[in-house]
């Protein structure tokens, strides 16, 4: 490795290349009908050479990184990974719900995080290229997608497919939305905010994990976004920190405060940080 890049944008190019390479996994799986595996983790020695990932994505490193990150130390970064979310939208065969999420954080919070979507484009033909990567820095900005908003004065809601209950129902309405998206994954709603799809990312319950939310926070902020709790507070990421997001999720690509007043008390007071 090059000594002239950084620690972070070397880890960054890395995460690229890895989320490549688990989204051609996922896709084999499909291809292949095997959904047997019932462990994420094994011991190194037993894993198979094909899925070692080693490579760093050129582009990537060739750009500057931030000044604020540029003296960081591995020891001082901790990368929280979800190597499929959207689970069982996976198995239900609902593939455009799915991604690889990497976050990388520092002193607590999300910086730099890398999304990739196995199935992006799989409703375009046989003939369509599968997949994208989208990947952020903070500082640095966004990239790998088109950024677009909801129509001024609508109010598009995503929320969870799965994990529905009275909370999650009575903050959802207390939005007051247009429409409501019930759809899998924490990565696929934050990309719904940013290609203009959704206004809103609404989750009054601790269904979701710091892995399901570092890296689509770093995508949200990079563009002026911003993702939080139920209660407004930022969520953290360092490695001592309980992996449950207990007090909900909240996450706008615009007009924040708008929605974050909509939260009922009585949804505040269910959910403890």
């Amino acid at each position: 490795m090059a000594s002239s890049h950084t620690v972070l944008m070397r880890l960054v190019a890395s995460a690229y290349s890895i989320a490549q390479k688990a989204g051609t996994i996922v896709r084999r799986v499909i291809a292949e009908g095997d959904l047997g595996i019932v462990e994420k983790d094994l011991p190194f020695e037993e894993v198979d050479q094909e899925l070692i990932e080693d490579g760093q994505w050129e582009e990537i490193l060739q750009q500057t990184c931030p000044s604020q990150y540029s003296a960081i130390k591995e020891e001082d970064l901790v990368v929280w990974v979800d190597p499929l979310d959207g689970t069982k939208e996976y198995t239900e065969g609902l593939l455009d719900n799915v991604t690889v999420l990497i976050g990388i954080a520092y002193e607590g919070k999300a910086i730099a995080g890398v999304i990739n979507q196995p199935y992006y484009n799989y409703q375009a033909g046989p003939d369509a290229v599968l997949g994208r990567t989208i990947w952020g820095v903070l500082g640095l900005g966004a990239f790998g997608f088109q950024l677009k908003e909801v129509p001024a004065g609508k109010h598009i809601i995503t929320t969870t497919r799965s994990h529905n209950n009275k909370l999650v129902t009575d903050c959802v309405t207390a939005m007051n939305p247009n429409d409501v998206l019930r759809v899998g994954g924490a990565g696929n709603k934050i990309i719904q905010l940013i290609e203009g799809k959704a206004s809103a990312y609404v989750f009054a319950s601790p269904g979701c994990k710091k892995w399901d939310t570092c890296a689509p926070e770093v995508i949200l902020h990079a563009v002026g976004g911003k993702l939080t709790d139920i209660h407004g507070n930022a969520l953290q990421y360092n490695k001592e920190v309980k992996h449950m997001n207990s007090a909900g999720v909240l996450a706008t690509l615009r007009n924040y405060d708008y929605y974050a007043s909509r939260v009922p008390e009585s949804v505040k007071n269910a959910l403890v940080p």
